[in-house]
């Protein structure tokens, strides 16, 4: 090996974070060819992980580091939402974050690659969705997470993904339970997210459990600039209809009291 291609090889082993995956395409960018790359994997430097795709021959290939490579790389909005996204930000205490299943969200026009897809996490479920019910981009926040700081969904966006994914996805009065724990959300970003939500299911059944939660941050929002769009939604058979919010909800929901816990 010459000692520029060493140096090369020194450099690139100084900048990439431990257990994380670098995409082919995003080494080319660096000015790693394939040819070089292949000749790191040879010398066992480097392995492939699927296509167009590798870790440091001595990392362990994590979900981290794999949606660093989508966020950070790929440019993509894939991101940690839902509940798991709430346990990351200490809202769901009570869920074994190691043992549950983990929810990703991505935007209409990606795809997830096959490398990481045909990846074994660890966990009992591993769920990707793809959905447009609000902006790619709105209501992220950055946290570190492991070795990486990695775009997950603020509060306020993983409780309106779990939302969007109930009652066939997600169980409602996990939603509701989960949405008694959000008393400190910013009035101002709940109106944007709302403003911004296409789904009328989620705006409707946000504010009502955010009513059933007596949330003080619900009284400073602005509900004329919230659409709730026209006609009734129905949640299940032989539920209780909600006059406010034109919502049918089970019998469970409607007589359930925040107060008693």
């Amino acid at each position: 090996m010459s000692i520029r291609t060493q140096r090369k090889l020194n450099h690139l082993l100084q900048i990439w974070p431990k257990n994380a995956v670098f995409l082919a395409s995003y080494l080319r960018q660096l000015g790693y060819s394939n040819q070089l790359l292949a000749r790191y994997k040879k010398s066992n430097w480097i392995r492939s992980v699927g296509r167009g795709a590798y870790t440091r021959q001595e990392d362990s290939m994590t979900l981290e580091g794999s949606l660093y490579a989508l966020q950070v790389q790929a440019g993509l909005s894939t991101h940690q939402g839902g509940k798991h996204a709430l346990s990351l930000l200490g809202k769901a205490h009570y869920i074994e974050l190691n043992r549950q299943r983990v929810d990703l969200f991505g935007a209409p026009h990606e795809q997830l690659p096959a490398w990481f897809k045909n990846q074994e996490w660890g966990f009992k479920r591993l769920n990707y969705f793809i959905s447009s019910f609000l902006p790619p981009e709105l209501g992220l926040e950055t946290i570190e997470v492991k070795e990486f700081h990695l775009k997950i969904s603020s509060a306020v966006r993983a409780i309106m993904e779990c939302i969007y994914l109930a009652p066939d996805r997600q169980d409602l009065m996990e939603c509701l339970q989960l949405m008694q724990g959000l008393n400190n959300m910013r009035p101002k970003v709940v109106q944007e997210m709302l403003e911004n939500c296409k789904s009328v299911k989620v705006k409707r059944l946000f504010l009502y459990f955010a009513e059933k939660a007596g949330h003080d941050w619900l009284n400073r929002l602005n509900m004329e600039k919230i659409d709730l769009g026209l006609g009734k939604r129905s949640l299940g058979k032989g539920g209780v209809f909600i006059p406010k919010y034109k919502i049918t909800v089970p019998p469970e929901i409607a007589s359930y009291d925040s107060e008693v816990l």
